[in-house]
């Protein structure tokens, strides 16, 4: 099974249907397997009152620090719905939102969706994690925030309204734009794995491609990043975003990684297999021996190539006669 990449478009459309058509573009030009928006009406998402996050705050140069007024602009409708599965179907990428609300899931399901992605900000969301756990769709769960208990609970709640536990992918995450290095807790998902026998990924908001790669060596099956068209746009997520030459670079480094793991048997590869001839060794004479000569650690030495006797029979040659006469550098 390859890792699924999913290319994080997010609000970075800035609520234009051309910009996100060029960010399906360039996720489909990156090779990833899915493009990934935001399904939400403002007005179900927060109340009029809700303050910005910092992080938000600093990436949008206005006075207004309503989340509200922000969201608002990044709405997408039905129709634009619609229009970017139709273009995202025409270009062979798969397409999927994150609802935030139960209208957006069903409005989502009614378009066919067969993956569904759960925000972190929504782990302690009871009534959406049942309403989404009964659709028997599969899931994938981020974790941003969250800690062990949390995810115990809202993958309980997924079980009990009926969603297969085969069909859930849980992905470590942390919710910080972008996130330091030093609070990522990469092993973390590796417990997560074992915790709760599920197959596991992780979603990346750090600024680089090591952290999202280094996962998939430590057992990754998805992996999520956000992408922009250009970091310094006005909005919200774009700072913490890969530009379009990153999100490919990210994407071939992922899969040499998955190529680089191998099957785990350890054996001589292919291409090194005509190597074990010239570097390794044979035993030889120091100098020439005559035959009748007894053979001892004197005149006998190691040296490439290996197309004679193993110097790991050394102990069984040293001590025996030489059956015949020897030049030096000559093969036992």
């Amino acid at each position: 099974m390859s890792v699924f990449i999913i290319a994080e478009a997010g609000v970075n459309h800035n609520g234009s249907v051309e910009l996100a058509k060029k960010l399906i573009d360039v996720a489909v030009e990156s090779g990833v397997d899915a493009v990934k928006f935001q399904t939400f009406k403002a007005e179900k998402l927060v109340s009029k009152d809700a303050k910005k996050a910092e992080y938000q705050q600093k990436n949008i140069d206005n006075n207004d620090d309503s989340q509200y007024n922000m969201l608002k602009k990044l709405e997408l409708d039905l129709d634009t719905h619609k229009e970017l599965i139709t273009y995202c179907n025409s270009k062979n990428i798969m397409f999927l939102s994150t609802p935030f609300d139960s209208d957006s899931i069903k409005l989502l399901d009614s378009l066919g969706l067969t993956i569904f992605k759960i925000p972190s900000g929504e782990i302690t969301n009871l009534p959406y994690l049942r309403e989404i756990g009964s659709l028997d769709k599969k899931v994938i769960l981020s974790t941003g925030m969250a800690d062990i208990g949390e995810i115990e609970d809202a993958l309980d709640i997924l079980l009990k309204a009926g969603t297969k536990k085969e069909n859930i992918t849980i992905l470590h995450a942390n919710t910080m734009y972008p996130t330091p290095m030093e609070d990522v807790n990469l092993k973390a998902m590796v417990t997560i794995g074992k915790t709760f026998n599920v197959t596991y990924g992780y979603s990346d908001h750090t600024l680089g491609v090591e952290v999202p790669t280094a996962s998939v060596a430590m057992g990754a099956s998805v992996i999520e990043k956000h992408f922009t068209l250009d970091k310094t746009m006005e909005g919200p997520d774009h700072k913490a975003s890969l530009e379009p030459d990153e999100l490919k670079e990210m994407v071939k480094a992922i899969r040499n990684i998955e190529k680089a793991m191998g099957n785990g048997i350890k054996k001589p590869s292919k291409s090194e297999t005509p190597n074990i001839e010239i570097a390794r060794k044979s035993i030889v004479a120091n100098c020439s021996i005559k035959k009748g000569e007894l053979l001892t650690e004197d005149n006998l030495t190691i040296k490439r190539p290996a197309n004679g006797i193993s110097p790991m029979r050394w102990d069984e040659v040293v001590g025996s006669v030489a059956g015949k006469d020897y030049t030096e550098d000559e093969l036992i």
